[in-house]
Protein backbone atom coordinates (compact mmCIF):
# COMPACT_ATOMS: atom_id res chain seq x y z
CA UNK A 1 0.00 0.00 0.00
CA UNK A 2 1.36 3.42 -0.96
CA UNK A 3 1.77 6.17 1.65
CA UNK A 4 -0.81 8.97 1.75
CA UNK A 5 1.43 11.46 -0.04
CA UNK A 6 1.71 9.25 -3.15
CA UNK A 7 -1.58 10.07 -4.82
CA UNK A 8 -2.23 10.00 -8.59
CA UNK A 9 -2.73 13.77 -8.36
CA UNK A 10 0.59 14.40 -6.60
CA UNK A 11 2.47 12.24 -9.10
CA UNK A 12 0.94 13.95 -12.11
CA UNK A 13 1.54 17.38 -10.61
CA UNK A 14 5.23 16.55 -10.21
CA UNK A 15 5.54 15.04 -13.68
CA UNK A 16 3.83 17.94 -15.45
CA UNK A 17 5.91 20.51 -13.57
CA UNK A 18 9.14 18.65 -14.35
CA UNK A 19 8.24 18.25 -18.03
CA UNK A 20 7.41 21.95 -18.28
CA UNK A 21 10.82 22.75 -16.80
CA UNK A 22 12.67 20.43 -19.18
CA UNK A 23 10.68 20.59 -22.43
CA UNK A 24 8.98 23.98 -22.22
CA UNK A 25 7.47 24.87 -25.61
CA UNK A 26 9.18 21.93 -27.35
CA UNK A 27 12.07 19.47 -27.57
CA UNK A 28 13.50 21.16 -30.63
CA UNK A 29 16.52 18.85 -30.89
CA UNK A 30 14.27 15.85 -31.43
CA UNK A 31 11.61 17.64 -33.44
CA UNK A 32 14.22 19.11 -35.79
CA UNK A 33 16.33 16.02 -36.41
CA UNK A 34 13.93 13.06 -36.34
CA UNK A 35 11.46 12.49 -39.20
CA UNK A 36 7.80 12.82 -38.24
CA UNK A 37 6.25 9.40 -37.70
CA UNK A 38 9.60 7.73 -36.99
CA UNK A 39 9.34 5.02 -34.33
CA UNK A 40 12.09 3.40 -32.32
CA UNK A 41 12.97 1.30 -29.31
CA UNK A 42 15.25 2.01 -26.36
CA UNK A 43 16.42 0.04 -23.34
CA UNK A 44 17.10 1.21 -19.81
CA UNK A 45 20.66 0.02 -19.14
CA UNK A 46 21.81 -0.40 -15.54
CA UNK A 47 25.51 0.39 -15.15
CA UNK A 48 25.92 0.04 -11.36
CA UNK A 49 25.00 -2.55 -8.74
CA UNK A 50 22.27 -1.46 -6.34
CA UNK A 51 18.58 -1.29 -5.54
CA UNK A 52 16.42 -0.05 -8.40
CA UNK A 53 13.84 2.65 -7.69
CA UNK A 54 11.66 4.87 -9.85
CA UNK A 55 10.47 2.12 -12.21
CA UNK A 56 6.78 2.78 -11.60
CA UNK A 57 7.41 6.50 -11.91
CA UNK A 58 9.23 5.98 -15.21
CA UNK A 59 6.16 4.29 -16.62
CA UNK A 60 4.02 7.25 -15.61
CA UNK A 61 6.48 9.71 -17.18
CA UNK A 62 6.53 7.89 -20.52
CA UNK A 63 2.73 7.78 -20.50
CA UNK A 64 2.49 11.49 -19.69
CA UNK A 65 4.89 12.44 -22.52
CA UNK A 66 3.09 10.30 -25.09
CA UNK A 67 0.33 7.73 -24.42
CA UNK A 68 1.48 5.87 -27.54
CA UNK A 69 4.72 4.80 -25.88
CA UNK A 70 4.72 1.12 -24.92
CA UNK A 71 6.84 0.13 -21.92
CA UNK A 72 7.91 -3.42 -21.06
CA UNK A 73 9.28 -3.83 -17.54
CA UNK A 74 11.99 -6.38 -16.69
CA UNK A 75 12.69 -5.08 -13.18
CA UNK A 76 10.48 -3.58 -10.50
CA UNK A 77 10.99 -1.09 -7.69
CA UNK A 78 13.10 -2.60 -4.92
CA UNK A 79 14.85 -5.19 -7.08
CA UNK A 80 18.55 -5.81 -6.60
CA UNK A 81 20.23 -5.01 -9.93
CA UNK A 82 23.71 -5.45 -11.32
CA UNK A 83 25.67 -3.63 -13.98
CA UNK A 84 24.51 -4.85 -17.36
CA UNK A 85 20.90 -5.52 -16.37
CA UNK A 86 18.06 -4.13 -18.46
CA UNK A 87 15.35 -2.43 -16.41
CA UNK A 88 12.80 -1.84 -19.15
CA UNK A 89 12.34 -1.21 -22.85
CA UNK A 90 10.20 1.49 -24.43
CA UNK A 91 8.81 1.47 -27.98
CA UNK A 92 6.99 4.19 -29.93
CA UNK A 93 7.54 7.60 -31.49
CA UNK A 94 11.29 8.20 -31.36
CA UNK A 95 11.00 11.92 -30.56
CA UNK A 96 8.74 11.15 -27.59
CA UNK A 97 11.22 8.62 -26.21
CA UNK A 98 13.95 11.25 -26.30
CA UNK A 99 11.73 13.93 -24.76
CA UNK A 100 11.05 11.63 -21.78
CA UNK A 101 14.61 10.34 -21.48
CA UNK A 102 16.20 12.92 -19.19
CA UNK A 103 13.37 13.14 -16.67
CA UNK A 104 13.16 9.34 -16.43
CA UNK A 105 16.92 9.06 -15.89
CA UNK A 106 17.19 11.98 -13.45
CA UNK A 107 14.46 10.47 -11.28
CA UNK A 108 15.61 6.87 -11.45
CA UNK A 109 19.30 7.62 -10.91
CA UNK A 110 18.66 9.61 -7.74
CA UNK A 111 15.85 7.42 -6.40
CA UNK A 112 17.94 4.29 -6.96
CA UNK A 113 20.88 5.86 -5.12
CA UNK A 114 18.67 6.66 -2.14
CA UNK A 115 17.08 3.20 -2.13
CA UNK A 116 20.51 1.57 -2.38
CA UNK A 117 21.94 3.56 0.53
CA UNK A 118 18.84 3.00 2.65
CA UNK A 119 18.96 -0.74 2.00
CA UNK A 120 22.66 -0.96 2.83
CA UNK A 121 22.38 1.00 6.08
CA UNK A 122 19.27 -0.94 7.12
CA UNK A 123 21.26 -4.16 6.85
CA UNK A 124 23.79 -2.77 9.32
CA UNK A 125 21.11 -2.55 12.03
CA UNK A 126 19.04 -5.59 11.09
CA UNK A 127 20.13 -7.35 14.30
CA UNK A 128 18.32 -4.69 16.36
CA UNK A 129 14.72 -3.45 16.55
CA UNK A 130 15.69 0.00 15.24
CA UNK A 131 14.30 1.20 11.92
CA UNK A 132 16.05 3.68 9.65
CA UNK A 133 14.08 6.86 9.05
CA UNK A 134 14.42 9.82 6.70
CA UNK A 135 14.16 13.56 7.43
CA UNK A 136 13.00 16.75 5.71
CA UNK A 137 16.53 17.32 4.39
CA UNK A 138 15.38 16.74 0.84
CA UNK A 139 15.73 18.41 -2.55
CA UNK A 140 13.09 21.15 -3.00
CA UNK A 141 10.23 19.92 -5.22
CA UNK A 142 11.65 16.37 -5.22
CA UNK A 143 10.73 15.29 -1.69
CA UNK A 144 7.90 13.09 -2.94
CA UNK A 145 10.29 10.92 -4.91
CA UNK A 146 13.09 10.92 -2.35
CA UNK A 147 10.84 9.73 0.45
CA UNK A 148 9.31 7.15 -1.88
CA UNK A 149 12.84 5.90 -2.59
CA UNK A 150 13.54 5.52 1.15
CA UNK A 151 10.47 3.28 1.43
CA UNK A 152 11.57 1.25 -1.59
CA UNK A 153 14.96 0.76 0.06
CA UNK A 154 13.36 -0.60 3.23
CA UNK A 155 13.41 2.53 5.38
CA UNK A 156 10.63 4.38 7.18
CA UNK A 157 9.26 7.79 6.32
CA UNK A 158 9.23 10.43 9.03
CA UNK A 159 6.69 13.23 8.67
CA UNK A 160 6.34 14.34 5.07
CA UNK A 161 6.22 18.06 5.83
CA UNK A 162 5.54 20.64 8.52
CA UNK A 163 1.78 20.12 8.39
CA UNK A 164 1.34 16.39 9.07
CA UNK A 165 3.10 16.08 12.44
CA UNK A 166 4.34 18.35 15.21
CA UNK A 167 8.05 18.20 15.95
CA UNK A 168 9.20 20.43 18.78
CA UNK A 169 12.93 20.86 18.27
CA UNK A 170 15.43 22.68 20.45
CA UNK A 171 14.62 26.10 18.97
CA UNK A 172 10.89 25.57 19.48
CA UNK A 173 11.50 24.64 23.10
CA UNK A 174 13.81 27.59 23.70
CA UNK A 175 11.50 30.12 22.03
CA UNK A 176 8.46 28.69 23.83
CA UNK A 177 10.08 29.05 27.23
CA UNK A 178 10.91 25.45 28.06
CA UNK A 179 9.68 21.91 27.55
CA UNK A 180 6.51 22.15 29.64
CA UNK A 181 5.43 25.40 27.97
CA UNK A 182 6.15 24.02 24.49
CA UNK A 183 4.16 20.82 25.04
CA UNK A 184 1.22 22.43 26.80
CA UNK A 185 0.88 25.22 24.25
CA UNK A 186 1.07 22.67 21.44
CA UNK A 187 -1.63 20.45 22.96
CA UNK A 188 -3.91 23.45 23.47
CA UNK A 189 -3.33 24.65 19.92
CA UNK A 190 -4.13 21.26 18.41
CA UNK A 191 -7.29 20.97 20.48
CA UNK A 192 -8.47 24.49 19.67
CA UNK A 193 -7.89 23.93 15.95
CA UNK A 194 -9.31 20.39 15.88
CA UNK A 195 -6.03 18.93 14.62
CA UNK A 196 -5.25 15.28 15.26
CA UNK A 197 -1.46 15.25 14.90
CA UNK A 198 1.22 13.24 16.62
CA UNK A 199 3.77 15.16 18.69
CA UNK A 200 7.50 14.55 18.87
CA UNK A 201 9.83 16.52 21.10
CA UNK A 202 13.60 16.77 20.97
CA UNK A 203 15.67 16.25 24.11
CA UNK A 204 19.34 17.07 24.49
CA UNK A 205 20.11 15.54 27.89
CA UNK A 206 18.65 13.34 30.62
CA UNK A 207 17.16 16.29 32.49
CA UNK A 208 15.10 17.19 29.43
CA UNK A 209 13.99 13.57 29.10
CA UNK A 210 12.80 13.69 32.72
CA UNK A 211 10.88 16.89 32.04
CA UNK A 212 9.13 15.36 29.03
CA UNK A 213 8.17 12.30 31.06
CA UNK A 214 6.73 14.54 33.79
CA UNK A 215 4.56 16.48 31.33
CA UNK A 216 3.61 13.60 29.03
CA UNK A 217 0.99 13.87 26.33
CA UNK A 218 3.39 13.31 23.42
CA UNK A 219 4.07 10.41 21.06
CA UNK A 220 7.81 10.37 20.32
CA UNK A 221 10.93 11.48 22.17
CA UNK A 222 13.95 12.41 20.08
CA UNK A 223 17.35 11.77 21.65
CA UNK A 224 19.57 14.30 19.94
CA UNK A 225 23.37 14.11 19.81
CA UNK A 226 23.63 11.92 22.90
CA UNK A 227 26.59 9.67 23.58
CA UNK A 228 25.92 5.94 23.81
CA UNK A 229 25.81 5.75 27.61
CA UNK A 230 23.42 8.69 27.88
CA UNK A 231 21.21 7.30 25.13
CA UNK A 232 20.99 3.89 26.80
CA UNK A 233 20.02 5.54 30.09
CA UNK A 234 17.42 7.68 28.32
CA UNK A 235 15.88 4.60 26.68
CA UNK A 236 15.77 2.92 30.09
CA UNK A 237 14.07 5.97 31.65
CA UNK A 238 11.46 6.14 28.91
CA UNK A 239 10.86 2.40 29.35
CA UNK A 240 8.62 1.98 26.33
CA UNK A 241 6.15 4.71 27.32
CA UNK A 242 6.91 6.57 24.11
CA UNK A 243 8.67 5.69 20.87
CA UNK A 244 12.27 6.88 20.71
CA UNK A 245 14.24 8.37 17.84
CA UNK A 246 18.00 8.84 17.80
CA UNK A 247 19.21 11.76 15.72
CA UNK A 248 22.16 14.05 15.14
CA UNK A 249 25.50 13.32 13.51
CA UNK A 250 24.91 9.59 13.05
CA UNK A 251 27.19 8.04 10.44
CA UNK A 252 27.62 4.66 8.81
CA UNK A 253 30.39 3.96 11.32
CA UNK A 254 28.29 4.79 14.40
CA UNK A 255 24.90 3.56 13.17
CA UNK A 256 25.02 0.03 14.62
CA UNK A 257 26.22 1.22 18.03
CA UNK A 258 23.36 3.74 18.17
CA UNK A 259 20.84 1.05 17.23
CA UNK A 260 22.20 -1.20 19.98
CA UNK A 261 21.23 1.46 22.54
CA UNK A 262 17.64 0.24 22.15
CA UNK A 263 16.03 3.10 20.23
CA UNK A 264 13.03 2.47 17.97
CA UNK A 265 14.09 4.72 15.09
CA UNK A 266 17.24 6.35 13.79
CA UNK A 267 16.90 9.35 11.51
CA UNK A 268 19.62 10.21 9.00
CA UNK A 269 19.52 13.20 6.68
CA UNK A 270 22.31 11.57 4.68
CA UNK A 271 19.79 9.15 3.17
CA UNK A 272 18.53 11.94 0.94
CA UNK A 273 21.09 14.75 0.96
CA UNK A 274 24.37 12.90 0.44
CA UNK A 275 24.01 10.20 -2.19
CA UNK A 276 25.75 9.66 -5.52
CA UNK A 277 23.42 8.80 -8.38
CA UNK A 278 23.30 5.24 -9.64
CA UNK A 279 24.60 5.09 -13.23
CA UNK A 280 21.68 4.34 -15.55
CA UNK A 281 21.24 5.22 -19.21
CA UNK A 282 18.67 4.91 -21.99
CA UNK A 283 20.05 3.48 -25.22
CA UNK A 284 18.39 3.13 -28.60
CA UNK A 285 18.61 -0.32 -30.18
Amino acid sequence: MKPAYLTPESLQKFIQSALLEDIGPGDYSSLASIPAGKTGKAKLLIKDDGILAGVELAGEIFKAVDPRLEVEFFKKDGDQVNAGDIGLTVFGPSASILSAERLVLNCMQRMSAIATKTNWLSQLISHTKAKLMDTRKTTPNFRLMEKWAVLIGGGVNHRFALYDMVMLKDNHVDFAGGIRAAIERTKNYLQENNLNLKIEIETRNLDEVRQVLEVGGIDYIMLDNMDYATMREAVSMIDGKYSTEASGGITEETLAAVAECGVDYISMGALTHSVSSLDISLKAF
